[in-house]
C-alpha cells in the first residue's frame, strides 16, 4: 500500500509543476506515474515500477512533445507586428540579392530582402513572407 502513495504523491506533484510550467514535460511523466501506479496494484517489484516509469516517460517526451507543442503554437508569442506577414508594402529603397532595401507597411519603414534573392525596384508592390529579426523577408506582387 506504500507504492501506491509513493506513485499517487508524484502523480500530484507532477501535475502540479506541468499546471504551474506548461511547458509539456513533466505531463508524459504523469501519464508513466499512473501506469507505474496500475503496476503496484498488482504487487510487481518497485524496481520493474520505476523502470517503466522513467522509460516510458521518456518514450512519449521524445515521440509526441514536438508534435503537441507545433500542434498547441506554444512557442511562438504574437506581437503587434506579427500583423504585417501577409500584408503588401511598397519598396522605398531598391532591394538587391546583396543589398537589402527598405519597405513601407503599415505606415512604417522597414529593411527587406526579397525570399529568392530577386532584384525588386523601388515603387513596386511586395508581400510580407515573414519577419526575421528586424528584417521583412518579401516577395514581388
Amino acid at each position: 500500500m506504500q507504492l501506491e502513495f509513493f506513485w499517487l504523491i508524484i502523480i500530484l506533484s507532477l501535475s502540479f509543476i506541468e499546471m504551474i510550467t506548461v511547458n509539456l514535460v513533466t505531463v508524459w511523466f504523469v501519464a508513466s506515474g499512473l501506469v507505474s501506479l496500475i503496476l503496484s496494484f498488482f504487487n510487481v517489484p518497485f524496481l520493474v515500477q520505476f523502470g517503466v516509469f522513467v522509460i516510458l516517460g521518456f518514450i512519449l517526451l521524445v515521440t509526441t512533445r514536438k508534435m503537441l507543442t507545433e500542434k498547441l503554437n506554444l512557442h511562438k508569442q504574437k506581437t503587434n507586428l506579427d500583423r504585417v506577414e501577409g500584408m503588401e508594402g511598397i519598396v522605398t529603397d531598391k532591394i538587391s540579392k546583396y543589398d537589402p532595401g527598405e519597405v513601407k507597411v503599415d505606415g512604417k519603414r522597414w529593411t527587406a530582402v526579397e525570399v529568392n534573392g530577386k532584384t525588386v525596384e523601388k515603387g513596386k508592390s511586395v508581400r510580407i513572407i515573414k519577419i526575421e529579426g528586424v528584417k521583412l523577408i518579401v516577395e514581388e506582387v
